[in-house]
């Protein structure tokens, strides 16, 4: 009703508004429409209800500037440099190309599915009851059981009551973090990693080592140089289609980690971010080759049922697990019930395996048209590795680009993009871009890379 609008932005302060039935006549919308617009307006502080009286419009209000300079002197210095907030959570625009996210379209998710849960849910006592701490019962079988398939028969499964529940992976990667780590602790991790993990470790206060890991993965031997020289006990990980290169362990590159994790008598931290986005090859968790409790894996739903269903379960044997619960009681004592038993009906009925195997489909068509756009329009970039799995590509630049006026002028073209330099937890080792493709409007992907390509073209022959 931007008619009424107009009205109350022409009328004098303390204006009484024409009555609901006037206003039904006058702009020929329903009641119902009628009285959601001015609540919608009461709610902007542009008219206030008086009841028994009528709907006036409110004065405006002089408001001073706030001065919040006491707070420099009141908080001091920063204790740690805190990586900023990552491009990948930016709400693009509907009408902008969205190459950036780190979070796939809602066309790749069990809607259906999803809503359905929630309102089985809502009639449960999952919607008053306090869950235990751990999480529920149920769901933690769900997570052991997952993992205990991947188990080979020479190893041990992991049991219900080594699984706790947390609200989504960033929370499980600070409490590890925290409980194994420790402040001002090494933490070896592979270099690029998920950016989430950089600004879990410093919020903790954990100091990340580098690793230097490329397409298949890690080097073994600077791993090990690494454990020896800083007497780091954990390296966090992603085995998986990692975040952002995409690669993918071999089996001996896996065994090779663990035994240098043992070696150490060290923690490797799993995280399976895309367990349930693999295109070509299937995930293969270390933590099922672990009989010893070396590995803490950590498996999220979120990206996959839902990003409303902030879900992951990690799993920890002996003493460690105790530390963990320790550290995610303190930092939010339980997650909701409601969450965790939405999840957990999502992934037990028979039509979540057949939407995977879809999103499997839909996935691979979605890599496959980025990749050939990126190689017509954007010659200069090198993709090492076709990923077999996950969200993204990770692709290679000139040295020289300017990734922060690349993105600036793709931006201005209607294309929003991610510069690598958000993985790296030290300096970058050159310049790269992580490209979604699970993003929205696939269709738009060969436009996308026609404005990457010609942005840095003109950035080239400057």
């Amino acid at each position: 009703m931007a008619g009424l609008r107009e009205w109350i932005a022409e009328a004098a302060p303390g204006a009484k508004l024409p009555s609901t039935r006037a206003l039904v006549a006058q702009y020929g919308a329903s009641p119902v429409t009628v009285q959601k617009a001015l609540r919608t307006l009461a709610s902007q502080g542009l008219v206030e209800a008086r009841p028994g009286v009528g709907t006036f419009v409110r004065a405006v209000r002089v408001v001073r500037p706030n001065d919040y300079g006491w707070q420099t002197a009141a908080l001091g210095a920063p204790q740690s440099t805190m990586p900023r907030t990552s491009t990948a959570l930016r709400t693009a625009p509907n009408d902008v190309i969205a190459l950036h996210s780190g979070y796939p379209d809602r066309e790749l998710l069990p809607e259906r599915l999803v809503k359905s849960a929630f309102a089985r849910a809502a009639r449960t006592d999952a919607a008053v009851a306090r869950p235990p701490s751990a999480g529920l019962p149920e769901l933690q079988a769900w997570f052991a059981a997952e993992l205990g398939a991947a188990t080979p028969a020479w190893g041990a499964p992991p049991a219900p009551s080594d699984v706790i529940v947390f609200p989504g992976s960033q929370s499980g990667l600070g409490s590890v973090f925290r409980a194994l780590v420790g402040a001002d602790r090494p933490l070896l991790a592979e270099s690029p990693t998920y950016w989430g993990a950089i600004l879990a470790a410093a919020q903790v206060g954990v100091q990340v080592v580098p690793i230097p890991s490329g397409p298949g993965g890690p080097d073994p031997d600077e791993l090990a140089r690494a454990f020896e020289r800083t007497g780091a006990r954990a390296f966090y990980a992603q085995p998986n289609f990692a975040n952002p290169t995409g690669a993918r362990w071999s089996p001996d590159l896996a065994d090779r980690v663990l035994d240098i994790v043992r070696r150490h008598g060290a923690f490797l931290v799993e995280d399976d971010w895309a367990h349930d986005f693999g295109i070509s090859a299937d995930p293969a968790p270390v933590a099922a080759r672990d009989d010893a409790g070396h590995v803490v894996y950590l498996r999220s739903l979120t990206k996959s049922v839902s990003s409303a269903v902030r879900i992951a379960g990690v799993v920890a044997r002996g003493p460690a697990r105790e530390r963990v619960l320790a550290a995610a009681q303190a930092e939010s004592m339980y997650v909701s019930g409601m969450l965790q038993a939405v999840a957990l009906d999502v992934v037990t009925q028979p039509a979540w395996r057949t939407h995977l195997r879809g999103v499997r489909r839909r996935l691979a068509a979605r890599r496959d048209l980025l990749i050939g756009a990126l190689r017509e329009h954007v010659p200069a970039a090198v993709l090492e590795t076709v990923p077999q799995g996950g969200l993204n590509l990770w692709i290679r630049l000139p040295d020289a680009t300017d990734l922060v006026r690349l993105a600036r002028d793709c931006e201005t073209s209607g294309v929003v993009i991610a510069s690598g330099d958000e993985w790296f937890p030290a300096e970058p080792t050159g310049a790269f871009l992580r490209l979604n493709y699970s993003g929205p409007n696939p269709g738009a992907f060969p436009e996308g890379a026609r404005v990457i390509g010609e942005m840095l073209a003109r950035q080239r022959s400057a």
